[in-house]
């Protein structure tokens, strides 16, 4: 018999599984839904917030609570930590319904497992609290086969907990969730950048949404009424220390087989992470691993609330072993395997020439440059991401950037290159501010003329062009983009709204931008460029198309090719061309 082990995310208890625990016990499997320490109402897991149905609330919150089957006292069992069969062992949190361990398929069982009492308040949980939990968990499991879920948050502990028992675990399954590296904190991953604010505060505890706010941790468009208005009455405040400090490392969970299952209401597909493999940030290759699965849902974020019979069934199928690879793009002809396209040299042949560096920003200087020289104009290249805020080589420092910086040189300009702190997509504004720091620097250079300056993006940098289009300032000549990303993509709720291109494409009297199309370009980022070009034919913005028909999305990297050498020598001169006018 497989056990299911669900681990719920952040501010949510065991409680939010209830309807997929049971759909799995009609299967016959086992399933274990989980309240972390701090997460959940009464004596051991913090107190009870107001509308949770726990000690404090109130009389009409407690009846809406009994409405949904939360009624009764229960006790733990002393030789376990784990909640007697139809007892609720947490004040609160544990419901009848989950099966204890060892039970049989037809006893009574408690919905919401926690094999310890005695937990720390929730101002005092960590990452350590939430993966001996579950470590104390599955030593005590009688099931052959355990299969692990986490959902949000809870793939981290998850995680942890199968790195510290990989003997006792037969797969991970991330429901709707990227899955964690080593030494990433939560905060990272979650969608919401306004957390991350909150946790650097040095409250003990974050806030669950607001009624309402929901929807900025993910889609909640398919939850029917009752369902969202549950979440939102049951929603705890979360231990900040989960979120701030590191979980162990992953260590041997690494090799463990894992699902993924893709909520397309959220945003994520199949499509999706093919071409974010293909072409995104060196990380997300990683999906392409033998041991990799996914599977589809069309639900939003919360699939155990809007459909959980089809992610029981998911569940099941994934526990089978069933499920999509995703698989690694070809690789550049001429290269070796595993190499990494942005470990290639540039695909023009450039000599290396001055450069210096100054904080976020080097400054690739044309050959023979002299103090005293006229001014010159200058072109700051703005990397795409999210980039890993642990990437080495930086951007700046890979043979792509350094390329298009010795190239601008080359013809006599002033190549600029940054690290911007781009690393997820809740990071946009902090991105625009090295960005426009870095022009501000540039244009204060005394080499630089600061009355003539371009600025280039690339990819998801794409977004960061926004500002630039809304505001223009009379000294930008010129902006150009390759194969950019110019409105958020479905699910990229972190994003602030004012990063979008598309939204304000610029006017006649604005700058021009130099646009190069990689004909092969993903679908979902060609429809971004697409929404942009028919907003500025409206407002007259100027618009120069460089078409690489046959290129892909990093044609540079992927498709080097005299067409791409060609596209990059007509978009450069392009930009020279209205820097020199």
């Amino acid at each position: 018999m497989t056990a299911f082990v669900l681990v719920p995310g952040a501010f949510t208890d065991g409680r939010v599984w209830d309807a997929t625990a049971a759909a799995l016990r009609a299967e016959g499997a086992e399933a274990h839904p989980v309240t972390l320490p701090g997460l959940g109402p009464g004596p051991g897991n913090g107190d009870a917030r107001p509308g949770s149905g726990g000690a404090g609330a109130s009389t009409a919150e407690a009846e809406a609570d009994a409405a949904d089957g939360d009624t009764g006292a229960g006790t733990t069992d002393p030789r376990t930590g784990v909640p007697e069969a139809g007892s609720r062992a947490d004040g609160g949190a544990a419901r009848t319904g989950a099966a204890a361990p060892g039970t049989g398929a037809g006893e009574s069982r408690t919905r919401a497992v926690d094999p310890g009492a005695g937990a720390p308040a929730p101002g005092r949980v960590g990452p350590e609290e939430h993966t001996d939990f579950l470590v104390r968990l599955l030593d005590r499991l009688d099931a052959p086969e355990v299969v692990l879920v986490g959902h949000g948050y809870g793939l981290h502990p998850a995680y942890a907990a199968a790195g510290a028992r990989p003997g006792r675990v037969a797969r991970i399954v991330a429901v709707d969730t990227l899955l964690p590296r080593d030494g990433q904190v939560a905060v990272d991953a979650l969608p919401d950048p306004g957390v991350r604010d909150l946790v650097t505060g040095g409250a003990g505890t974050v806030p669950p949404p607001e009624p309402g706010g929901w929807e900025r941790w993910g889609s909640t468009a398919d939850l029917p009424a009752e369902a969202l208005e549950r979440l939102e009455r049951r929603a705890v405040p979360h231990p900040a220390d989960t979120l701030t400090r590191p979980f162990p490392p992953v260590g041997a969970a690494g090799a463990l087989p894992v699902t993924g299952v893709l909520c397309g209401g959220n945003g994520s597909s199949l499509d999706l992470l093919r071409m974010l493999v293909a072409s995104g940030p060196p990380q997300f290759r990683a999906l392409a691993d033998e041991r990799m699965r996914f599977l589809e849902l069309p639900t939003g974020h919360w699939p155990m609330l809007s459909d959980p019979a089809a992610l029981a069934g998911a569940l099941l199928r994934a526990a089978a072993g069933e499920g999509d690879r995703v698989t690694a793009p070809e690789r550049p002809t001429g290269t070796d395997p595993g190499t990494d396209p942005y470990d290639l040299p540039f695909l023009l042949d450039l000599p290396e020439g001055p450069r210096e560096r100054t904080g976020r920003h080097d400054l690739h200087l044309p050959a023979g440059a002299r103090p005293g020289d006229r001014p010159r104009p200058a072109i700051v290249f703005v990397h795409g991401g999210p980039v890993e805020a642990d990437r080495r080589p930086t951007p700046r420092d890979t043979p792509f950037y350094l390329g298009y910086g010795r190239y601008a040189a080359e013809l006599g300009a002033i190549g600029v290159t940054l690290d911007h702190r781009l690393h997820g997509l809740g990071d946009y504004p902090r991105a625009a501010e090295d960005v426009a720091a870095t022009v501000e620097a540039v244009r204060a250079d005394p080499r630089v003329d600061p009355d003539r300056i371009a600025l280039w993006f690339f990819s998801g940098g794409g977004l960061l062009m926004a500002d630039w289009l809304a505001a223009p300032p009379p000294w930008l000549r010129c902006l150009a983009a390759n194969y950019p990303v110019l409105a958020p993509l479905t699910g990229w709720r972190a994003v602030h709204e004012r990063f979008r291109p598309a939204a304000a494409p610029g006017t006649a009297a604005g700058p021009p931008l130099v646009l190069t199309r990689a004909g092969r370009e993903h679908p979902a980022f060609a429809a971004t460029v697409e929404e942009y070009l028919a907003a500025a034919a409206s407002s007259g913005a100027e618009v120069e198309i460089v078409d690489v028909p046959n290129g892909r999305h990093s044609f540079e990297l992927v498709d080097r090719t005299d067409e791409s050498r060609a596209a990059v020598e007509r978009a450069m001169r392009a930009v020279l061309a209205r820097l020199t006018d």
